[in-house]
């Protein structure tokens, strides 16, 4: 009887009338949830969805999905009945918007039209708390009545880490760094911001887009450094919002290789019309669009269209795909941690060195009590130094006197680079049954915390005697230096088979042949290993800092507080460790996204150091655009390099003085060792869980080591055979064990 019951209720609910369209989006936004929500719970499309909400052109659910939704809305008409929205307030009036039961325990909003008092701040409270919900029919003020725009509802139940508490703290960017901008099946366009906020947005042109953010949307990011500059608003524009400022959905092939819009289409006169400026990137997928600043203030918003490819599939992976909200949040993370994106992983990792050492600050007021511009201690500064001809890369204008085909040798060219070599395995380790990779995490950010760097030009001078605490580039022998006696402490000496491990002196792992160019620490590394080291020449900078430490406290931070929210924390046991870090991404593969692009934003940053031409119509011994940035400083990419590859050969050698064990192949930050099980613990030697002292330890911190990924020896030796190459480094495919064509080394 109970099932013939419930087939009658199904039949009475599939007939069961729905609140008009209006009243159906008002219950849905009143309780915080997106079309993309409903649509997934209902196993129907977003745009299905936004259908039934349309005012102009409604559609009715059928069958099941009718059944589903009409209790939807009938639950939701249970919470938010249609007496719980406000009347218009008078003009000059404040009142209270009333707040659903959910949050009742929450300070409430107050709307004012008012433009002097604006909208009342939420109550302090911890970083990841959502702005309280507003319902979408409760009245507004007038559009440009007010300086703040007024929020619409929360985007999502799940709230971002959201934006750091010195951003809540400023009034001026109370929504925070950025927003998502999206429009809906009826045209009404909406800011989708961290922390679950949206917006509405009265702006029907681009010119008025960026009009508003700067007036209303209360967009942006405080300063990371006294002296500095507060981040501008970034709009991150999808398909739906491109298509509503006129705008192409995606480039054409043209255009994508131009890297923007040409001069002429409409939307770049529209800006010109108005009286704002395009920087010479142009309007393309990072876009920034200002007027020049008078003093102190600034009118500039950046732009970043993800269907325009700004966001590199390599660092975050299918972020151009989420729903506005989950992007929001997604973006806001790395902005709250690391800054608001600036363009790529690269370009923002270099921009952050700036935000922290800005070039310039105010000096002391005179006699006139004025302030003016001065050099701010420890930066850069405003203008670009020359390199030293050793340290230029090929192509530079400091080498155009040298015949064109000429070919620079190890005593000529610093050549700092990361590790890639590899050995053939020995007839002890064929009979272990696995190969073990491990990684160090975040490597080049360890390798760059605590270095002392060049902040100026360099010196140059003949038979220098080696400091240690001096950077620069050294011409020096080091063909020396012998791997089967080295100093493994200040006093201790260790036999080794150096045959079996790479110097640490070549990227490729090959003893030098005479003198070459070193960078400091690798110069400082030979002293330690226990040999007598005496340049010939060197180019040394006098005025030196660490200059990068800011830089790497704020990636580490980063890094670790969303490794901690993937449940990945310090303080984990080995063990605990590695069953944390199985399968992490899938816990919040929005916050992995975000540990890639950090990931990306270290090596990316260094990278831009030493930018090599992009095209522009550049010929060998001509300038490049990039030269012209004080933040071109090959010499500082080398010798974060040089430490990073010091600091991993150390460990190498500790370990094989320990336990006799030598590397089988080392990539960059991987090192892979034979072994008889399947985890790292069944080679590195922890004893009562506590690590090699100096040798490799399991754990998240930057420079400490993860599990990279297991292979059969059998596979090694099959793959090596299979290409034909008894050095191929198995570094490269450790992690999945897919080898998609012959190593090349690139």
């Amino acid at each position: 009887m109970s099932e013939l019951f419930d087939r009658v209720d199904a039949l009475i609910a599939s007939r069961s009338p729905l609140p008009p369209p209006a009243e159906r989006r008002r219950l849905r936004q009143a309780h915080g949830l997106t079309l993309d929500e409903v649509a997934s719970a209902l196993k129907v499309r977003r745009a299905t969805v936004s259908g039934w909400e349309s005012v102009k052109k409604p559609t009715e659910p059928r069958g099941p999905e009718r059944e589903a939704y009409a209790r939807l809305l009938d639950k939701l008409v249970d919470l938010y009945p249609p007496d719980a929205t406000t009347t218009a307030p008078a003009e000059d009036t404040a009142v209270p918007v009333p707040v659903p039961e959910r949050e009742q325990e929450r300070e409430p909003v107050t709307v004012s039209a008012d433009p002097a008092a604006g909208a009342a701040p939420p109550a302090a409270g911890p970083a990841t708390q959502a702005r309280p919900a507003v319902p979408a029919t409760a009245s507004r003020p007038a559009r440009g009545a007010g300086p703040q725009a007024t929020p619409r509802r929360p985007a999502a139940k799940k709230a971002a880490p959201g934006p750091a508490a010195t951003a809540a703290a400023d009034p001026r960017f109370e929504n925070g760094p950025l927003a998502v901008i999206d429009a809906d099946a009826d045209g009404q366009v909406l800011a989708y911001c961290p922390g679950g906020l949206i917006l509405d947005v009265p702006a029907k042109s681009l010119p008025a887009l960026v009009d508003w953010t700067l007036t209303e949307a209360r967009l942006g990011q405080p300063r990371l450094s006294g002296p500095g500059k507060d981040a501008d608003p970034l709009l991150v524009l999808t398909e739906a919002a491109l298509e509503r400022y006129g705008l192409p959905g995606t480039l054409t092939d043209e255009e994508r290789i131009a890297g923007r819009l040409p001069e002429d289409h409409k939307a770049v006169k529209q800006l010109a019309r108005a009286d704002w400026k395009l920087t010479k990137r142009g309007l393309g997928p990072w876009a920034r669009i200002y007027r020049p600043a008078r003093g102190s203030e600034r009118a500039c918003v950046q732009l970043c269209i993800p269907s325009w490819h700004a966001l590199d599939t390599r660092h975050w992976g299918t972020a151009a795909q989420l729903p506005p909200a989950e992007l929001a949040r997604l973006l806001g993370v790395y902005a709250s941690r690391v800054m608001t994106p600036r363009g790529s992983t690269a370009v923002t990792g270099l921009e952050l060195m700036t935000a922290l050492h800005p070039p310039t600050r105010a000096s002391e007021p005179g006699a006139d009590g004025r302030r003016h511009s001065e050099h701010n201690p420890g930066s850069l500064g405003t203008d670009p130094v020359d390199c030293a001809p050793c340290e230029a890369p090929d192509g530079h204008p400091l080498l155009a006197d040298l015949p064109r085909f000429h070919v620079r040798g190890p005593a000529e060219k610093l050549f700092e680079e990361a590790y890639d070599w590899a050995r053939p395995m020995t007839d002890a380790e064929c009979t272990r049954r696995h190969l073990v990779g491990i990684d160090v995490n975040m490597a080049f950010a360890a390798g760059a915390n605590g270095l002392v760097v060049g902040l100026g030009a360099p010196t140059h001078v003949k038979a220098p005697v080696f400091d240690a605490k001096l950077p620069g580039s050294w011409l020096v022998d080091l063909s020396h230096v012998d791997l089967s006696r080295v100093k493994i402490a200040k006093d201790t000496w260790a036999d080794l088979d150096g045959a079996m491990l790479p110097s640490p002196f070549t990227p490729k792992g090959d003893r030098p042949e005479g003198p070459a160019w070193y960078a400091t620490p690798t110069v400082a590394y030979a002293q330690e290993l226990g040999y007598e080291v005496r340049p010939v020449e060197a180019w040394v900078r006098h005025d030196n800092g660490r200059y990068l430490d800011g830089w790497y406290n704020r990636l580490r931070d980063a890094y670790l507080a969303t490794m901690a929210d993937l449940g990945v924390t310090a303080d984990l046991p080995p063990a605990g460790f590695l069953a944390a870090m199985d399968g992490y991404k899938e816990r919040d593969p929005e916050l992995a996204v975000v540990v890639s692009a950090v990931k990306a934003t270290v090596k990316g940053g260094l990278g831009k150091l030493r930018e090599r031409p992009r095209g522009e119509g550049w010929r060998p011994g001509r300038p490049w655009r990039a030269l012209a940035r004080p933040t071109w400083r090959p010499d500082i990419r080398a010798a974060v390099i040089s430490r990073t590859r010091v600091n991993l050969h150390r460990k190498i050698v500790k370990h094989a003085a320990f336990t006799g064990q030598y590397p089988v192949a080392v990539l960059s930050d991987c090192v892979v060792y034979a072994a008889d099980g399947t985890s790292p613990l069944d080679f590195l030697p922890y004893r009562d869980g506590k690590p090699l002292p100096g040798g490799f330890k399991l754990g998240v911190n930057p420079g400490l080591v993860k599990h990279e990924g297991t292979q059969s020896v059998l596979w090694g030796e099959e793959v090596r055979e299979r290409f034909g190459a008894p050095e191929l480094n198995l570094a490269r495919y450790i992690k999945d064990g897919t080898v998609s064509d012959v190593d090349n080394g690139e």
